[in-house]
């Protein structure tokens, strides 16, 4: 069932204030599954108990089932790669490009120069950097990691399969960022979860305020997602993560610059790459 059928099935008891709410959440159906209690209350401009009293009409407990209910359900619905492929909308090469066009102008428009500093001095300064992200996000995660480890000591890129592990050694001299979009997983916000108990502080690279990341992070960028044919566009992500390293290797300066001197010596050293140069062409 539908939040739209849950709602008509209920709408004999609706109050003028429970049929404000219903608006709110038909209108959006992702604040109902990842705003909070007080959010939702906010945007339908009502009080927390009236939200409590709205899912209950709904034939839930309370907010937190609903909730539940709707992450896993509505918000699927709209976002899964299985819903995605089977809706040809979108899915043209015109389409696609117009797509990924507009979300890297708007990726230029959300990171303005004091958002990017206020995430690259941390991660220019930690002791530690630790990324995290989910499954579809991961393309960020791994050139974030890539750039800054060239540029900077003690990077790490923490998989799902060794979280405790690796975190074990984090410490409030420490910075971690995480990429993950909706639908978000639920081992990316467990593990933030942790890392802020542990007293590090988190950065996010996110596309909503109602993101359960946001409200972890010390700061955080929000980025437009588009759908690439059923699945998640990574330019976004990865073009965020290429301004944070530019930054960051900005304000290392020379200690950047001696590190990456220094790779480049061991890169000759052990042939790292193929030593080739292209022959002139030749007439037959």
């Amino acid at each position: 069932m539908s939040i739209q059928d849950l709602i008509a099935s209920a709408s004999d008891r609706l109050t003028p204030t429970d049929r404000r709410i219903a608006r709110v959440v038909l209108a959006n159906p992702t604040l109902l599954a990842f705003a909070t209690v007080s959010d939702l209350a906010a945007e339908a401009e009502t009080s927390r108990p009236s939200i409590v009293r709205f899912a209950t009409k709904l034939g839930f407990e309370g907010y937190t089932e609903l909730q539940n209910w709707s992450r896993d359900g509505v918000a699927e619905q709209i976002s899964s790669p299985s819903h995605r492929i089977r809706n040809p909308e979108g899915s043209s090469s015109t389409a696609v490009h117009h797509a990924i066009e507009g979300a890297v102008r708007n990726t230029f428009s959300a990171i303005d120069d004091d958002r990017l500093r206020a995430i690259a001095e941390p991660l220019a300064q930690a002791r530690n950097v630790w990324i995290l992200s989910g499954e579809t996000s991961m393309a960020g995660a791994h050139t974030l990691h890539s750039g800054l480890s060239m540029a900077r000591a003690d990077v790490h890129l923490v998989e799902e399969r060794s979280t405790g592990r690796i975190l074990s050694s984090a410490s409030p001299s420490d910075a971690a960022v995480v990429f993950d979009f909706a639908r978000y997983r639920r081992h990316t916000v467990t593990a933030c979860q942790a890392i802020k108990e542990l007293g590090v502080p988190l950065y996010a690279v996110t596309d909503s305020p109602l993101s359960p990341l946001a409200s972890l992070a010390e700061a955080w960028f929000e980025l437009s997602i588009p759908a690439i044919g059923p699945f998640d566009s990574s330019v976004p992500a990865v073009t965020a993560a290429e301004l944070l390293v530019v930054e960051v290797v900005k304000l290392l300066g020379d200690s950047a610059r001696e590190r990456i001197d220094r790779l480049e010596e061991l890169w000759q050293t052990t042939g790292v790459f193929l030593n080739y140069s292209r022959k002139p062409n030749r007439e037959l």
